[in-house]
């Protein structure tokens, strides 16, 4: 493991801790107008921290174009390696020296990792950045100054898109309600997928293009004060992955933050690259919505949910293997493999962390 120390990504001048203003942590969000510019106009502003696994090209490539990209914040960039086995640490001591790389001896996965480096980090920002992504022309730069003009949002987020451009909606969601995982069990979701009614969760046709308060800002690309992290105390380490930057941004609420997503910053997220197959994915975002459930839902509807959960995925499970013995194509068959193996994993994901 390298010094897990935070080193500036400017090798021209060694940065300086931030002692600008952070926000007392026992304010809530009842904050004044952000008194930034820091004090020295050299220090680093911002720690991005990417946790890397099995995604050497991509890591290479959200690492340059977020130096390419970010002209007028200073920041440090950490890259916590989870473990990886296909040279991805390699790769990125050797293209970029300047970056701190943290090599972890095994996978820690995704909360961990980040709250590891986030307790080494000095700077007043910390930005969540998954290794699958591209920063577009001024991104970065855009979200801090949105940050910097909206204080009660807490935590920001940006617009992301495909490859080709296509809206990416998976930036930001609603919470998960009783009634949003029962349109989602009877497939009101799949039917009419602008609906804000029966599509909830993904806020109907919204798309991404307008300023706008949001209840969950996706970990792929989340701003947010050190202090309110430090508040929050990080990820809550039982989420193992997925489902931790929901709980994060659902506990700043209760606090009185709302937070915000602006589309004047944008970047390409491809979405699971980091993840084995499509069914290992389903599992254990299915175990982080059960937990979500039982952690932010009151106590007597937890066992709806929980039922909801497991009509779900046993009618999906009876419906493609029934289509897959009719029309055996491959990608009937394919699909039935995968919810025959979500619908075997159900006593693990039945359970919350």
């Amino acid at each position: 493991m390298t010094d897990p120390s935070l080193a500036a990504d400017s090798p021209a001048k060694t940065p300086v801790p931030i002692s600008g203003t952070a926000p007392d942590p026992d304010l809530g969000p009842d904050l004044g107008p952000d008194a930034d510019p820091d004090p020295d106009p050299n220090a680093a502003a911002l720690t991005v921290i990417v946790v890397s696994y099995n995604t050497r090209a991509l890591t290479l490539a959200a690492r340059r174009t977020l130096h390419e990209t970010t002209t007028t914040t200073r920041l440090r960039t950490v890259v916590f390696d989870n473990a990886s086995k296909d040279g991805s640490a390699d790769a990125i001591a050797a293209a970029f020296p300047e970056v701190t790389l943290i090599r972890s001896e095994e996978n820690l996965g995704f909360a961990r990792a980040n709250n590891v480096v986030a307790k080494a980090a000095t700077t007043d920002w910390l930005l969540l950045l998954n290794p699958d992504t591209e920063v577009h022309a001024g991104a970065v730069d855009a979200l801090i100054a949105f940050a910097r003009a909206n204080p009660r949002g807490g935590i920001y987020g940006g617009r992301t898109v495909f490859p080709d451009g296509a809206l990416n909606i998976a930036s930001c969601f609603a919470r998960i309600t009783p009634w949003s995982v029962t349109s989602r069990t009877f497939g009101l979701t799949t039917l009419f997928p602008n609906s804000r009614l029966f599509n909830p969760e993904v806020m109907g046709g919204w798309q991404r293009d307008s300023v706008r308060e949001v209840d969950v800002v996706v970990g792929c690309f989340l701003l947010i004060r050190r202090a309110l992290w430090d508040r929050l105390g990080g990820f809550d380490l039982r989420y193992y992955m997925y489902g931790e930057d929901a709980d994060l941004c659902l506990r700043a609420r209760a606090l009185g933050y709302r937070p915000m997503i602006t589309p004047d910053a944008e970047i390409m997220h491809l979405v699971g690259a980091a993840s084995r197959t499509r069914a290992d994915k389903m599992v254990l975002l299915a175990r982080g919505r059960l937990t979500l459930i039982h952690d932010h839902w009151p106590s007597w509807q937890v066992p709806y949910g929980r039922a909801m959960m497991w009509l779900w995925a046993g009618s999906r499970s009876a419906a493609t293997g029934r289509l897959a013995r009719l029309r055996p194509t491959a990608s009937n068959r394919a699909r039935a493999e995968t919810w025959a193996h979500i619908w075997a994993e159900r006593r693990a994901w039945l359970t919350p962390y």
